[in-house]
């Protein structure tokens, strides 16, 4: 079973069924609301990444989980919260070494998605060289190709060809599709 954490709340990773995350961060959502253990089992999550994918020449934001199977819990670990999360409808258990869960590291919890800073990602689905036209701004309807992709800004650089020069123009994401 669980061992005794400091009355400290961790980052614990739940293994799920397949499609049942939704359904387990709901049902320990309300026995957490129905037992007052709010204190205990602080936080659920389950981390998604937002895409922006063109479909039909339209630009669609959507979301995916980023660990398909997996719930995040913050919790206090100790045998009470140990078993409302184990016997919870669709948890098949903790991730860890037999049956002792063993809790994130800080290095987990900022690649995972699941730290106070949880803004989703965006991947954004062309390369550079790829064909593009501008369809917000002052060049919209202008052709050109990805120079250079920067994620951080969510910007892209696209070489636009003005009076026979290829021009640099600086895009947000949102104002290219693909040619």
């Amino acid at each position: 079973m669980a061992e005794k954490s400091d009355n400290k709340a961790e980052w614990y990773v739940v293994h799920t069924y397949s499609g049942y995350e939704n359904k387990v961060m709901d049902s320990l959502q309300k026995t957490v609301e129905n037992r007052g253990l709010q204190e205990s089992i602080q936080e659920i999550r389950i981390p998604v990444e937002e895409i922006i994918e063109l479909k039909n020449g339209k630009r669609q934001s959507v979301q995916r989980k980023l660990y398909p199977g997996y719930v995040m819990v913050r919790m206090v670990m100790d045998e009470r919260t140990w078993f409302v999360v184990r016997n919870t409808r669709g948890v098949t258990g903790f991730v860890g070494p037999g049956s002792k869960p063993v809790p994130l590291t800080d290095a987990e919890i900022a690649t995972m998605g699941v730290g106070e800073e949880n803004k989703p990602q965006v991947r954004f689905s062309m390369d550079v060289g790829d064909a593009v036209i501008i369809g917000a701004g002052p060049l919209e309807g202008f052709q050109g190709n990805i120079d250079q992709i920067d994620m951080v800004e969510q910007k892209v650089r696209v070489l636009v060809s003005l009076f026979g020069r290829e021009t640099p123009v600086e895009l947000e994401f949102f104002q290219v599709k693909k040619a």
